[in-house]
């Protein structure tokens, strides 16, 4: 898309601006933009057969009567129905039934505010990224208030009356990016492809945003390669745009088509956005989510590549664009299996958990890590945990939400990293007060599916970054009922008893992803330690004997979330034992 350009989806609406944009409604009304929204919501209501065409006389829509609606609305927006049927000759037409009238221009400005909105600040010669709030306040804000005001506007002068409530919805933009060429210090001409495409620099949103896409689950593993998938690779960069994301201690490139801009922007309730200083380093990743479908790679039927650039220490992963990969997973995943398997080559070990820093009440922080695949009950016994502990906890910081790594620090301590700022978590998981609490913050995608997710803010990149202790790493077991010999937390004797289970990664699938009943992934973690088992069997042995070596509590939590008749109480209960046990095992402040 060149600037100045605009382009619709059929659920999308992208508009690439330099500079200014309208200064009124007038002007609105008049553009290029406008008239091609206002025929592509003509056609919708011919498809439909809708009778909102019978404003039209015999329903019949052609240019001179589409042109004359646009003359009407041109002067309704500023002038009473009454003058505006003598000064445009056969406008009378509409006006014979005001009550349908004002059914067009609710289902106009409804048709609009169902599209996916995008406006992309091309920041090329005037640097708009150093003043970024002016540049959103001239266009993505004043571009609400220019729709707002001229619906109302004519929607005043058909009816004559005020209405009486002012409902003050996005009715612009949902999403506004400054974005800016940079070439990034890729190592040869392999990556030359990337060098136009226009990085994201700022982003403004305007949450809640509601997301349907066209699939809900991620299914199969990422494929390791060996060859560059950029090499050959065509693009047209003006229909592309990039996220530099700070994932963990690492720069990781991601690029999506602006038709998959729903996707690529919720990364910003996910990733930290790098800044400049971090732009001047050359990238560790990079990550190509949307490549035509053409210039796929197929792995024994996997289209879910990465390469690992060993002469140039840098992995590159690609995902075409399909609607079967139309979802999230694919994106988040993706982009932290890059991220493990580079932290593995860094003698890290990669974890596929959360971890959470606990302070009770008179007590010194107690760290815990809680490992497990997908749907093992992580995230409901840390939600059931926040709310049975009521004013017992003084703060509960989380450090890692769905993965990190643990290392030792330059004072020898062992110590947990994340990797997101952000959650990308089922709406079911969540408390509902907690849920709705933090709603104004939130992308929410496919809600009135299985598996509904939001992505949400939950932490800040500086505490994942930090390097904490850890006092206790725990399995997520979701599969076995409590009894004498199952209890809910179970400490295991050694490392060797620890890896058994662990290694196993066994969990009861609660249908997240493609896979259904009891299945077992090496390590709950199918992002990379399977791909790279060799090097990633040595540092578990390594690690996990020094978490017995330093008396690191080691065990198992059972939440017996994959249990029938469970699945609310099991993490309750699982939850009241971790806090009689954090209560017991911290320190006194």
């Amino acid at each position: 898309m060149e600037n100045g350009s605009f382009h619709f989806y059929p659920d999308k609406f992208i508009l690439r601006v330099r500079g200014r944009m309208c200064n009124n409604t007038e002007e609105l009304l008049m553009s290029e933009p406008f008239t091609a929204f206002f025929q592509q919501f003509l056609n919708t209501l011919k498809r439909k057969q809708s009778k909102l065409l019978n404003i039209f006389p015999g329903k019949q829509v052609d240019q001179e009567k589409t042109q004359l609606m646009l003359d009407t609305l041109y002067y309704l927006n500023s002038l009473p129905g009454e003058k505006v049927m003598k000064l445009v000759d056969g406008s009378s037409v509409f006006f014979e039934d005001k009550q349908l009238f004002n059914e067009f221009v609710e289902q106009l400005y409804n048709y609009w505010r169902r599209l996916h909105r995008l406006v992309i600040c091309d920041s090329v010669f005037d640097r708009l990224d150093k003043k970024p709030y002016r540049t959103f306040n001239d266009t993505v804000e004043n571009l609400m208030h220019l729709v707002r005001s001229v619906y109302r506007n004519i929607q005043e002068n058909i009816t004559g009356n005020h209405p009486k409530i002012y409902r003050q919805v996005s009715a612009g933009a949902e999403i506004g990016a400054i974005a800016l060429p940079r070439k990034m210090k890729y190592p040869n001409n392999d990556y030359k492809i990337l060098d136009d495409i226009f990085l994201i620099r700022q982003v403004l949103i305007y949450p809640p945003m509601i997301f349907n896409t066209p699939n809900n689950k991620r299914k199969g593993v990422f494929a390791r390669i060996n060859k560059n998938p950029l090499k050959g690779l065509t693009l047209n960069p003006k229909e592309w745009l990039g996220y530099p994301a700070k994932v963990g201690p690492l720069l990781i490139m991601i690029y999506f088509p602006l038709n998959y801009f729903e996707l690529g922007f919720s990364l910003s309730n996910l990733f930290e956005l790098a800044d400049e200083n971090d732009l001047k380093r050359r990238p560790d990743a990079v990550y190509l989510y949307g490549i035509p479908a053409e210039s796929n790679i197929n792995v024994d039927g996997n289209e879910t590549v990465f390469f690992d650039d060993e002469d140039h220490k840098m992995m590159v992963a690609t995902v075409p664009m399909d609607d079967e990969y139309a979802y999230f997973g694919y994106l988040k995943k993706m982009i932290l299996t890059l991220h493990n398997i580079i932290q593995m080559k860094d003698g890290f070990l990669p974890f596929h958990g959360a971890m959470i820093q606990i302070t009770m009440r008179d007590k010194e922080p107690y760290t815990v890590i809680i490992l497990g695949d997908s749907g093992a009950g992580k995230s409901e016994s840390i939600e059931a945990l926040r709310i049975i502990a009521g004013d017992e906890i003084e703060d509960m910081l989380i450090i890692a939400d769905d993965m990190g790594s643990i290392g030792i620090d330059g004072k020898g301590s062992l110590v947990g990293y994340g990797t997101e700022m952000g959650a990308f978590v089922r709406l079911d998981d969540l408390q509902s007060g907690y849920a709705l609490g933090q709603i104004d913050r939130t992308i929410i995608m496919n809600p009135d599916k299985v598996n509904a997710r939001v992505v949400m803010p939950v932490t800040r990149y500086e505490y994942i970054m930090e390097g904490t202790p850890i006092d206790c790493v725990l399995y997520a077991n979701n599969y076995e009922s409590l009894d004498g010999s199952h209890p809910e937390i179970e400490q295991f004797e050694n490392a060797n008893a620890a890896l058994d289970v662990f290694r196993k990664g066994a969990v009861m699938s609660k249908g997240t992803t493609a896979t259904k009943g009891l299945v077992a992934n090496y390590f709950a973690n199918i992002f990379g330690p399977p791909q790279y088992r060799d090097l990633h069997e040595v540092l578990a042995e390594k690690y996990f004997n020094e978490m017995f070596s330093r008396n690191i509590f080691v065990g198992q939590l059972r939440t017996q979330l994959g249990i029938q008749g469970e699945e609310q109480t099991g993490p309750q209960t699982a939850a009241k034992a971790l806090l009689e046990m954090i209560n017991k095992s911290a320190k006194s402040a």
